[in-house]
C-alpha cells in the first residue's frame, strides 16, 4: 500500500516538509480549492500543485476531490455542461499524471458532524455525530454551520437547493449518478485516471435529503453501473462504519476481490449508540473497528494503492483544521504502517 496524507494547500497550517518527515510517508492526497465547482481545473494550475508536492520529495498521489455539481446530481438541463467541465478536469489530472481522483454524490452537503472538538476520555478532542442533536436542527434556519455544509450558498439558495431535492428521490439520485458515471468513465479510462467515489458520511438519509452510497448492496449496485477498474470504490471504513448495519471488513474484502477499491481511508469510530458516534485514535482497541483485520485483509490481497489516516483527533494542544491535524494523523499513518510490517513479516 501507498501511505498518504491529505494536504489542503497553500492555506494548509501544516508545511509539507513536516509531512515528509512522516516515516513510510510517500504521497499528498490533494486538490485545487480555488475554483468554483464546475468550473475546469487550468493545467498551470494543477502543475503548480504537482511542483509543490514534489519540491517536498513526495509524489501527488491521488486528487480528492474533484466536486460534482449540484446541477448534475439533481439531473438539470445544464448538466451536461457540467459533465463536459468535469472531463476536461479528468484529461488535465492524467496528463499530469494523477492517476486517482476520489469524489462524492451526496446531495448539498459533504460529510457530517455535530461537534467538532468534542472532549475525550484522555483530554484529546476528536469529532462526533450526535443523532438526537441532528434530529432538533433545522437546515433553513440561517443558524446551521455543520462541517461538509457548503456555507457558499446564502439563505435563499440553501432554500431552493433544499426544495429542488424534494423531487429527487433515491431511485432519481441513481438515475443522475448513472448518467454522470456513463458520461466520465470513458474519458478517465483514456486518462489513465482510476475513479474512487466516496461512501456517504454518514451512510445515510440527514435532513430528508437521498444518500445511496451507503452499504454494500448499494456499492456493488454502483461498481455494476459501469464495468471497469476504473469505476471503483474509496473504503473509508470510518464512514461505512460508522453504521452498526455494516460489516467493514466483508465490504473490504467483497469489493478487493473484484478489483474496485482504488483508494483507502483508514480511520476508526466508537458507535455510542443509534447512530451517534465519535472518532478516536485509529487503534483498534480505542473504537468499533479492527484495523489489524482491515490492513490484514488489504494485504491478503495485495493492494497497492493509495491509504491515508484519516480524520484524526486534536492532541497535544495542536490547533488548526479539525480532524485534520499532524500529530494524530502521523500516529496513524505510523501505526497502519507498523501493522502492514508485522503482517508482511508474518507471511514471508
Amino acid at each position: 500500500m501507498e501511505m498518504t496524507f491529505r494536504w489542503y494547500g497553500k492555506t494548509d497550517p501544516i508545511p509539507l516538509e513536516y509531512i515528509r518527515q512522516i516515516p513510510g510517508m510517500k504521497g499528498i492526497v490533494s486538490a485545487i480549492y480555488d475554483i468554483p465547482v464546475g468550473e475546469v481545473w487550468p493545467m498551470e494550475k494543477i502543475q503548480e500543485l504537482k511542483d509543490q508536492v514534489e519540491k517536498a520529495g513526495l509524489k501527488l498521489s491521488t486528487i480528492e476531490s474533484v466536486p460534482v455539481h449540484e446541477d448534475i446530481k439533481l439531473g438539470r438541463p445544464t448538466r451536461d455542461k457540467y459533465i463536459e467541465n468535469y472531463k476536461e478536469i479528468l484529461k488535465n489530472l492524467g496528463q499530469a499524471g494523477v492517476s486517482v481522483v476520489c469524489y462524492n454524490f451526496m446531495p448539498v452537503f459533504d460529510w457530517t458532524r455535530t461537534d467538532l472538538a468534542h472532549p475525550l476520555e484522555d483530554g484529546s478532542t476528536a469529532l462526533i455525530f450526535d443523532e438526537e442533536q441532528v434530529k432538533k436542527m433545522d437546515p433553513l434556519s440561517g443558524e446551521l454551520s455543520l462541517p461538509g455544509w457548503d456555507e457558499s450558498y446564502t439563505k435563499d439558495q440553501l432554500k431552493d437547493l433544499m426544495d429542488a431535492y424534494k423531487e429527487v428521490d433515491e431511485e432519481k439520485l441513481w438515475e443522475n449518478l448513472e448518467y454522470f458515471i456513463k458520461a466520465i468513465l470513458p474519458t478517465a479510462e483514456e486518462a489513465g485516471v482510476k475513479m474512487a467515489i466516496h461512501p456517504d458520511d454518514p451512510p445515510y438519509s440527514i435532513f430528508g435529503l437521498p444518500r445511496i452510497i451507503t452499504n454494500k448492496e448499494n456499492l456493488d449496485r454502483f461498481i455494476k453501473l459501469y464495468d471497469s477498474p476504473n469505476n471503483g470504490l474509496t473504503i473509508c471504513t470510518g464512514s461505512l462504519g460508522s453504521y452498526e448495519k455494516n460489516n467493514v471488513q466483508d465490504i473490504l474484502e467483497y469489493f478487493l476481490e473484484k478489483d474496485r477499491v482504488n483508494f483507502v481511508h483508514a480511520r476508526n469510530v466508537k458507535l455510542v449508540g443509534g447512530k451517534s458516534f465519535e472518532e478516536t485514535a485509529h487503534l483498534s482497541e480505542m473504537g468499533s473497528l479492527d484495523m489489524y483485520e482491515i490492513v490484514k485483509t488489504l494485504h491478503k490481497y495485495g493492494y497497492t494503492g493509495p491509504i491515508r489516516p484519516d480524520h484524526g483527533r486534536m492532541i497535544w494542544g495542536e490547533t488548526g483544521k479539525p480532524g485534520y491535524g499532524l500529530y494524530d494523523r502521523a500516529l496513524g499513518a505510523t501505526y497502519l504502517n507498523g501493522l502492514w510490517e508485522a503482517i508482511d513479516k508474518e507471511n514471508r
